[in-house]
């Protein structure tokens, strides 16, 4: 089986990647930009015909599309969110039309909910801002395109490796950079929100499923922790796992705004254990100690100490 992982040196491409290269008899190539790509892909930019001439050369059974932009000004998000899906699948239907493809979505395209109501793929989508609406918009092309596809509506990913523009990433930064000073002081703003968050490794696994299950998938899977919790439960959690031992202040200006937006969001997965017999298997606790086990040994370099 080949299978095409683009957005491979991302966060989430990343871990599907690494998923995806121990199954066995499956060859998997990665397209991008970067040199070291088996193919070349841009999808910002390229012409469908371009792109299908490329697709042509690597035939694949299925393709996993973790490229996506989740900052930027809404130009960079339309380009890589919306236009991107588009481009793929006009592409696929002339070079693969057969091939399976895994679009990773958001839970950022249902926008805000009921509080303590789990939200199923058929909800109305009510995108609170330009990267909610462009991530719906390539689930829309994606969904629409006759292909045979699935989008996995992601929830909020954490875990080891995640980058410093998402908060765990940057909250781990800080954390690294504090140390063990008491009187040091971590400024996030509010943090009352609460967010479904999921493992990167159970997203992995989700996609390693998709790519490769027996017959038609739902048009939309979620994909979350299966449970709402305070991002302040994220920031202490991660601050306990690093023994930080300063102050948290909530009080300082500068917060998400979409967090002020949609206050609550969780995503109902029964839809996912039944079609990919999937459910997430790690704690949050669990991913906030991946991800500062990840982090830890960098920190410890920086300062000059040996790194274990």
């Amino acid at each position: 089986m080949h299978i095409l992982v683009l957005g491979a040196t991302g966060y989430l491409g990343t871990h599907i990647t690494e998923h995806l290269r121990a199954l066995p008899d499956a060859r998997v190539l990665v397209g991008g930009r970067s040199p070291a790509a088996d193919i070349g892909v841009d999808l910002a930019a390229d012409r469908p015909q371009d792109l299908a001439a490329a697709l042509a050369e690597v035939a694949p059974d299925a393709v996993v599309n973790c490229a996506g932009a989740t900052g930027g000004d809404a130009v960079t998000l339309a380009e890589v969110n919306a236009r991107g899906p588009a481009v793929l699948c006009a592409a696929l239907r002339v070079a693969a039309p057969g091939a399976r493809l895994v679009h990773l979505g958001s839970a950022a395209e249902y926008g805000p909910t009921e509080a303590g109501a789990r939200v199923t793929e058929s909800a109305a989508t009510r995108p609170a801002g330009p990267y909610g609406a462009t991530k719906l918009a390539g689930t829309v092309a994606v969904t629409a395109s006759g292909l045979d596809t699935v989008v996995l509506r992601v929830g909020n990913p954490v875990g080891p490796g995640a980058p410093p523009t998402g908060l765990p990433g940057r909250v781990a930064a800080l954390l690294a950079g504090a140390g063990d000073d008491p009187a040091a002081t971590l400024r996030l703003g509010d943090l009352s929100a609460y967010r479904d968050f999921v493992d990167v490794r159970d997203v992995a696994r989700a996609a390693q499923l998709a790519a490769t299950a027996a017959g038609p998938l739902p048009p939309v899977l979620n994909i979350g922790g299966d449970d709402a919790r305070p991002v302040r439960d994220l920031v202490r959690g991660l601050a306990d796992a690093a023994g930080f031992r300063g102050r948290i202040d909530e009080a300082q200006a500068g917060g998400s705004a979409r967090s002020a937006q949609v206050s609550w969001q969780c995503s109902d997965i029964t839809a996912a254990r039944h079609a990919l017999g999937w459910s997430p298997s790690h704690p949050l606790d669990s991913s906030l100690a991946a991800l500062w086990a990840a982090v830890r040994p960098r920190a410890r370099s920086a300062e000059g100490a040996p790194a274990r």
